[in-house]
């Protein structure tokens, strides 16, 4: 009797820490959303190189990365050195109509819807 007891008091301490170990959001990546002011949500939870993997995505980065000039797209020409906002504003301005979070929202929902996978809903990508 002695001995199930301790065993559940085990298994209960091991649950209990591996709950607060998996739920603590800290430990996931996520978008930088330090641009936005006033921003309405959390930042997306995101890791790159996961995502890529299961996307099946490690030698397409202009899919994501992508470069225009005079409003066409550069084939083949990368913007993984530059961050997304350098290219998009907070409002849409004569060089970029796209702003960051339609630029955001456009790219990522839209290839998801495309391929059936992936996060669609806000709280599926902004965790609270």
């Amino acid at each position: 009797m002695k001995l199930k007891k301790y065993l559940l008091i085990i298994a209960a301490f091991l649950l209990v820490t591996a709950l607060f170990t998996y739920s603590n959001e800290d430990d996931y990546p996520t978008m930088d959303n330090t641009i936005f002011e006033n921003p309405q949500r959390t930042a997306a939870i995101f890791d790159h190189d996961e995502h890529n993997e299961m996307a099946e995505l490690e030698d397409n980065c202009t899919l994501c990365h992508h470069v225009y000039e005079d409003g066409k797209l550069i084939e083949d020409e990368s913007s993984e050195e530059n961050s997304c906002s350098d290219c998009h504003g907070m409002k849409s301005s004569t060089d970029n109509e796209i702003t960051l979070k339609s630029a955001f929202h456009k790219r990522c929902r839209q290839c998801h819807f495309d391929v059936k996978k992936g996060p669609v809903l806000c709280g599926e990508c902004h965790k609270k």
